[in-house]
């Protein structure tokens, strides 16, 4: 039987890094590349019902090797990682970590010490893959793809170990938002799921933020600066007193827990025409709707003031906080603890300050809780993952399938 860290170690040197700029659907042609080794590998492990779409999503069955009926239970994880750092060229490092600093990259004096990430002194003991420091490692979420198809082998592997159907699905441009764009829910099939894209070992996620995007266009008047008195309006000026009118405390580097956020992602322009992008958070629905008030009154005190419409926003909703659609069958919640409990593991019960596949997934019909994947800092070079994190999830997987046999 392959380890789970063996076919880690071949999906992150693959190349997936999801781009938002393509339109197309994977975003990146390396997500094909990842999903064809993925369906070869999974006929070969003798899966059902093996197949890519044309969008590049992975579906597969293990079928159910007992006789009453039980819930078809799906497991899900994403194959592109995420554009903030390259995922080109991943150098993977294998490190039997006894404490202290790591060096990544000595060249580049990229050192990962516990003074900056203090859980790192969890993982004395263990053996961690790191990246060379120069890439992200791509653990979210190749390392939840290696859990699931590890945990099925081992299903195969030992026919005493009863379960039902099982669903399989592999995912691109989770990243991006755009995970279940093309999902297949009817095809699908799974009556439950869970996505094993998590972070830390013990992870157990039902809740995470409702979230949006807005984009404000800011319209200038450009003339030359010599002559600009009482003329010019410039657009760079005016988006600076739109963003410093917003709650200066409700940002990402000072919210934490159920906070929310207002986070300014991206400013392009010159005089005259400016765009600022935001991205919304909050776990609040109705906190949520009145962040989004906010910024539309903010445009209008804007535009009152200059006498003329210079601000405009539109908003674009990503998606909802599944909690209402998970709290009515919270026993599913209640299986991945137990499973956890079985391994061992305690079970962390937090929010996701983000989105899931199984966010979206849970509006369409499927109630979708998430479970570690077991990396650390996520979407850059100080990422890494212990081995004994992703043994522990390919055992939670191999528990929860029984649990709903019972």
């Amino acid at each position: 039987m392959k380890k789970v860290q063996d076919r880690f170690l071949e999906y992150v040197k693959i190349n997936t890094t999801a781009d938002e700029s393509t339109g197309t659907t994977p975003s990146f042609e390396g997500e094909f590349d990842l999903a064809k080794i993925l369906v070869e590998e999974l006929k070969t492990l003798g899966l059902k019902n093996v197949e890519m779409c044309e969008h590049g999503y992975v579906y597969a069955t293990l079928e159910s090797n007992i006789d009453k009926k039980v819930p078809v239970i799906g497991f899900i994880a994403h194959m592109d990682t995420s554009p903030d750092m390259t995922g080109k060229n991943v150098n993977p490092q294998i490190v039997d970590y006894k404490g202290g600093d790591i060096l990544l990259n000595k060249e580049k004096n990229v050192v990962l010490s516990p003074k900056n990430f203090p859980e790192l002194k969890l993982y004395e003991g263990k053996t961690l893959i790191t990246t060379d420091g120069t890439t992200l490692l791509g653990a979210d979420d190749k390392a939840g793809i290696a859990e699931i198809i590890t945990a099925v082998e081992y299903l195969i592997e030992h026919p005493e170990i009863k379960h039902g159907e099982i669903r399989i699905a592999f995912t691109p441009d989770e990243e991006i938002g755009e995970g279940t764009k093309f999902f297949n829910v009817e095809k699908f099939g799974a009556k439950y799921a869970y996505t094993m894209d998590g972070g830390r070992i013990g992870e157990l996620e039902y809740e995470n933020f409702n979230a949006a995007s807005a984009k404000v266009v800011v319209k200038g008047r450009n003339v030359h600066p010599g002559y600009a008195f009482n003329k010019m309006i410039n657009s760079m000026t005016v988006a600076m007193e739109y963003a410093d009118v917003l709650p200066k405390h409700q940002v990402p580097e000072k919210t934490e827990g159920y906070d929310g956020f207002y986070h300014l992602v991206g400013i392009e322009g010159g005089v005259e025409e400016t765009t600022l992008t935001y991205i919304i958070r909050d776990f609040s629905l109705e906190i949520y709707k009145t962040r989004l008030k906010v910024l539309e009154e903010k445009q209008h005190a804007i535009n009152s003031k200059y006498g003329m419409d210079l601000v405009n926003i539109e908003i674009t909703e990503s998606y909802r906080n599944m909690k209402e659609k998970i709290e009515p069958v919270m026993f599913v919640v209640d299986h991945a603890k137990k499973a956890m409990e079985r391994a061992r593991v305690k079970a962390d019960i937090r929010p996701i300050r983000g989105g899931t596949d199984g966010a979206r997934l849970s509006f369409m019909g499927i109630p979708t809780p998430n479970i570690f994947a077991g990396g650390e800092n996520f979407h850059g070079k100080y990422e890494y993952v212990p081995i004994e994190s992703m043994e522990k999830a390919v055992e939670v997987i191999i528990n929860l399938v029984q649990i709903y046999c019972e």
